[in-house]
């Protein structure tokens, strides 16, 4: 099509342009343009390659002007791009040095080889910006559902024509045991489009948690209207899901508007994902209601939360633990992506036992350590006491108002708790400085003797041992050895320290010996210098 365009003529020549634009979805004066660039390509090189010329198509008429642009020198060194000024005033009087005149060239007609690059250059253009705009129209897609027909399997690829692009759903976003052929319609999800070489690169999925959302969307009228959310959905593709969803009316039940009179729409969802059963869950902002109502069809019997660690410990009858864990663990692994929350199933039996184990342990610790016998430790840890600490720096009041207690037992337990901990602190300290853990080091906010040990004891003595280290030196890490999972202990694990507060352990040393920038400080200037910006510009 392009070739007949730079020989037809005039007005042909922008009905070309004009139905090329139509073909590919562009714009015309993108086609326009790109005729241009190829006449001036041929033109180079009928007159020279060294030439510099112009082409221009004039969009009323489609006349041709080709002009060859002269740079205005004192002394020509180049015939091809400069005149003298002499010549330029001839055709110009008030050309000086430095103006740039164009010489307008006759028309002419283009050989095989010119008409052939004029083709090329053409067609290159006119693909470049088709490419443009199907990254640019699918881009803004991203997050939809895109409907398309199975072009061609490829190494377990589906390619899809979506009739403007062509775009792919890889084997690992494909559902398990699912198959297509040619000619198949598909329905999945754009979750990304990249720019490549060979065009924009449109990725489909059909196990991305966001493609069930939208097929929810699309079957549940309440969700599309925005009366119904869906705040978190979990998968594991083509076998089970959990979505949790929430209603901002309070007339309406959330869970049976998502399933439908005799389950018409969650069924609609199911068999679009090839059987996947779905679990529809009402959430809460309570974190706790939420992660019981996540691991239905199971029953809870208690739950103990640790918010700090985003960790809760679920406590299941005997007989519920089986329903609770799920096949292969999948009830409460999807639980867990659900939530955002680790979660650690126990049977009533097990958490008793751990009780007991613990109220042992704590009783056996006051035991040694206050030199008191067995009741009075048992008082401790029935009273919520689990640390030394705890007896030694309680409020006295507090401590005397155990059942069975005075002021001066209370008294006598404070000191000799208080004691104890001297004496071990003491311990300690000799210890650090026998290791030589620098005091520098042992200045640090926070870092208790027992840690300093722990470190010097790994060879992290001084600010600079610390700012080498890295977060799983502190922390630990889990390492696959021939198959196996084992478990590498952390410098610092004993002492329940988050990755979080290990790395801005170490980021802090690195600052402090100077192998970094304080970030806090570059954010500072960089706020003063946007300040300061804005006010110039004011």
């Amino acid at each position: 099509m392009a070739t007949p365009a730079v020989s037809a003529n005039k007005l042909e020549l922008l009905q070309i342009a004009d139905a090329v634009a139509r073909e590919k979805s562009i714009d015309k004066q993108i086609v326009v343009e790109a005729l241009e660039d190829a006449i001036q390509k041929a033109a180079r090189s009928r007159y020279g390659a060294e030439n510099e010329i112009s082409a221009k198509i004039d969009q009323q008429t489609g006349e041709i002007r080709l002009a060859r642009h002269l740079h205005v020198v004192e002394e020509v060194e180049n015939d091809a791009t400069e005149v003298t000024l002499a010549e330029a005033q001839a055709k110009n009087e008030a050309a000086v040095v430095g103006d740039i005149i164009a010489e307008t060239l006759p028309p002419m007609d283009f050989g095989r080889i010119a008409a052939q690059t004029a083709k090329q250059v053409i067609v290159q253009k006119v693909r470049d910006a088709e490419r443009e705009r199907q990254h640019e129209e699918y881009q803004s897609r991203i997050g939809e559902v895109a409907h398309g027909i199975v072009k061609r399997v490829e190494y377990g690829n589906v390619i899809v024509d979506m009739s403007r692009a062509e775009a792919i759903v890889r084997r690992d976003e494909v559902l398990p045991r699912e198959s297509f052929r040619n000619g198949d319609r598909i329905r999945a999800y754009i979750y990304d489009v990249r720019r490549e070489v060979r065009g924009p690169q449109i990725f489909l999925s059909r196990t991305h948690p966001q493609f069930m959302s939208k097929l929810f969307a699309q079957e549940v009228p309440e969700i599309y209207d925005g009366i119904i959310e869906i705040r978190a959905v979990a998968r594991d593709p083509g076998s089970r899901a959990k979505i949790a969803v929430i209603s901002n009316d309070n007339s309406i039940d959330p869970v049976g508007a998502c399933v439908g009179m005799r389950g018409s729409r969650v069924q609609a969802v199911v068999q679009e994902l090839q059987g996947e059963r779905i679990d529809i869950i009402p959430w809460s902002p309570d974190p706790a209601t939420f992660i019981v109502n996540a691991l239905a069809p199971a029953e809870v019997a208690k739950v103990v939360l640790d918010e700090d660690a985003q960790r809760i410990e679920v406590v299941v009858p005997d007989e519920q633990l089986s329903l609770a864990i799920g096949r292969r663990g999948q009830n409460v692994r999807l639980a867990s992506q659900l939530t955002g929350w680790q979660i650690d199933i126990l049977t009533e039996e097990e958490e008793s036992e751990r009780r007991q184990k613990e109220f042992a342990a704590r009783t056996d610790l006051f035991i040694s350590t206050l030199d008191v016998d067995e009741v009075v430790a048992q008082l401790l840890v029935s009273e919520g006491f689990t640390e030394l600490d705890e007896v030694a720096y309680v409020e006295l009041p507090e401590l005397a108002s155990i059942e069975g207690f005075d002021d001066d037992t209370a008294q006598e337990l404070q000191t000799r708790a208080r004691e104890h901990i001297e004496t071990k602190n003491a311990a300690m300290e000799a210890r650090r400085q026998e290791l030589g853990v620098s005091d520098d080091l042992a200045g640090i906010e926070g870092i208790t003797l027992d840690m300093l040990v722990a470190m010097g004891e790994n060879e992290v003595k001084t600010i600079e041992d610390l700012a080498g280290c890295a977060t799983d030196d502190l922390c630990g890490y889990w390492e696959t050895v021939d198959g196996e999972r084992t478990r590498e202990a952390g410098i610092l694990e004993a002492f329940d320290i988050t990755p979080e507060e290990a790395n801005d352990l170490i980021m802090w040393a690195r600052v402090t010996v100077g192998w970094i920038e304080d970030p806090a400080e570059e954010e500072e200037e960089a706020a003063e210098e946007g300040e300061k910006a804005e006010g110039d510009d004011a």
